[in-house]
């Protein structure tokens, strides 16, 4: 049994990966996105009966100005990377939500939502753009799909332990268990979300600069971010997101390759 388990989990690792357009990693797939996207697509359906859905406003129409340049930006920064056709299995939407919340997220596929909470904040359309282009980054990078691999993966990791520990008292096995549990949240699964936090803010930086937004304003929207948190953010190590601070070093250090790489799109951002 425990050698079947562990082929299992190395047959997965071998089989399900696919290629990240924007790095050129090999990334986890053991979901398909023909699977992937009809759920998502219906569960932001859902979603968006739900809740108090912002109709025929001119920040909605922005956000829909914004993020479809940015849309733009990603097929044409796709098309010359060899990726034609990327895009044709995503059905892109933007809707804002009247809510208080300070958030914006993305479902695979390309369904995105951006909160009237966010939008003081964003401040400008550099500043949307800031927020637009990090969601769309994690829609393109399949990041959705990855999170559920991982999950699958971390969902087997126990059966193992489970069945290694097999033979030991039902006190020994729940401690391994627990182990197990925190060990990969901590040293797992919250390592991976800031990882895919990360390549979405640098892809984000890139696809914003591409449509014509200056990336020098993404590092100001994360201290803006920061200020309205108040210091009510978590330590890093136990946070899905990286912290303000480390965010705004990153993209300071990153708006000069982005605009680099938008003038060879023929953008050019002083």
């Amino acid at each position: 049994m425990k050698k079947l388990v562990f082929a299992a989990c190395a047959y997965f690792l071998m089989a399900a990966c696919a290629t990240n357009p924007f790095t050129g990693k090999q990334t986890m797939a053991l979901v398909s996105n023909d699977q992937i996207f009809p759920m998502a697509f219906q569960q932001y359906d859902q979603f968006l009966s739900e809740n108090k859905v912002v109709k025929d406003s001119p920040e909605l129409e922005r956000i829909k100005r914004i993020g479809n340049k940015i849309v733009v930006a990603a097929e044409r920064y796709l098309n010359a990377n060899g990726y034609q056709g990327y895009l044709k299995n995503y059905q892109w939407e933007f809707n804002l939500v009247d809510d208080k919340l300070v958030n914006a997220w993305a479902m695979p596929g390309g369904k995105v939502v951006v909160y009237t909470g966010i939008l003081p904040i964003a401040k400008n359309d550099a500043g949307l753009a800031t927020v637009m282009g990090h969601e769309i980054a994690h829609a393109l990078a399949n990041h959705g799909q990855q999170r559920m691999s991982a999950g699958t993966l971390q969902q087997i990791g126990a059966v193992g332990v489970a069945v290694a520990t097999s033979g030991k008292t039902a006190e020994t096995q729940n401690a391994w268990m627990q182990a197990y549990g925190v060990g990969s949240q901590v040293g797992g699964m919250l390592p991976f979300s800031r990882a895919h936090e990360s390549e979405a803010d640098a892809i984000g930086l890139i696809l914003m600069a591409i449509a014509g937004y200056n990336p020098d304003e993404a590092a100001p929207f994360w201290e803006r971010m920061k200020a309205s948190a108040d210091g009510q953010a978590p330590p890093e190590f136990l946070s899905t997101h990286p912290s303000s601070d480390t965010r705004m070093a990153n993209l300071k250090q990153l708006a000069p390759q982005a605009k680099a790489e938008a003038r060879k799109f023929g953008v050019i951002i002083n």
